[in-house]
């Protein structure tokens, strides 16, 4: 067995933190109009100073406009320039900002190497509790949003969020639905299992998720999944260096995005990349760069992107 962890060299953008979800664990969302859109200008003075730091991938995250709203459409627009913009300056873009209708998400394939949405968890009660106040956290409208993303051959990444008042067969409903779907298009390429970590900004009174939990969450994720589905773990998150460790032999292989700030858990500074190398190198194990669009999904990405995505590959990083 490979002693191999991925992550990828990521900065994200933010183009707004507004949001019409109020889940009640969320440490990222304003209330809409209260927050300033990222403008193509800024966005551009950030991604040039970035061109010399090593980053491959921008990760573009957002709150979500509402899909009736008449900012939606200029609020899509913003998404789509910010990608042209990372791609033009020889970034990769992934983008995650909630569901999307299907012609969205097919207007931003074109300008994304691959994309993105947490399932969280599909438990139908958890919409009477921490998303109560989160219209577009319906388990059958995210689920949705995975079938199309087949449908349209995205590279996808979606995953658990866990500790929010689900249960174990929730975690197995779940990941069964993932590999499901996963099944018919063959488009997942990883899944995170993401522990609730408690931020100044949440509502909810909810604890942080027992971190000595996870090799077992892993354990049976791997035993769901498909091998080819790698399985992320965010390491801000899982800190201490003997269960990140144990996570791995569990069968977690990628550690995410790793930049300078992690805008969902602010709270938890990401350990820099030379850090975690000596953390993982005492126990045999290699922590290695990765492009935000594993080698097998190359083909399925517009011309464009192809040849974006060859430079990277051609040039080892």
């Amino acid at each position: 067995m490979s002693r191999t962890v991925t992550y990828s060299p990521a900065y994200t953008l933010v183009p707004t933190y507004e949001c019409f979800n109020r889940c009640t664990y969320c440490n990222f969302r304003a209330e809409p109009l209260q927050s300033p859109w990222l403008t193509l200008p800024e966005a551009e003075k950030q991604l040039k100073f970035l061109q010399t730091q090593g980053v491959i991938e921008i990760l573009i995250l957002s709150g979500e406009v509402h899909p009736h709203s008449q900012r939606r459409k200029a609020w899509l627009q913003r998404i789509y320039d910010l990608c042209e913009l990372a791609l033009a300056l020889g970034f990769l873009p992934h983008t995650n900002v909630g569901p999307l209708s299907f012609e969205e998400m097919a207007q931003l394939k074109e300008v994304n190497v691959s994309m993105g949405l947490m399932l969280e968890q599909l438990a139908p009660h958890l919409l009477q509790t921490v998303h109560r106040h989160a219209p577009s956290k319906v388990p059958a409208l995210r689920l949705q949003q995975l079938e199309w993303a087949g449908e349209l051959k995205i590279p996808f990444t979606t995953g658990l969020l866990l500790g929010i008042g689900e249960s174990e067969a929730d975690w197995i409903e779940t990941l069964e639905a993932i590999a499901r779907i996963h099944s018919r298009y063959n488009h997942i390429q990883e899944v995170i299992l993401q522990p609730h970590s408690p931020g100044n900004q949440q509502s909810w009174d909810g604890e942080v998720f027992d971190a000595t939990k996870m090799p077992e969450v892993i354990a049976i994720a791997r035993s769901i999944l498909p091998s080819e589905i790698r399985l992320q773990i965010p390491p801000n998150l899982v800190a201490q260096p003997e269960i990140l460790l144990a996570c791995l032999e569990a069968g977690a292989r990628d550690l995410g995005g790793i930049g300078p700030r992690d805008e969902v858990n602010p709270d938890y500074p990401h350990l820099q990349h030379q850090t975690l190398t000596k953390i993982l190198a005492a126990s045999g194990w290699q922590l290695v760069k990765r492009l935000p669009v594993y080698p097998q999904y190359d083909k399925w990405l517009p011309q464009t992107l192809q040849t974006a995505v060859k430079q990277w590959r051609v040039n080892r990083f």
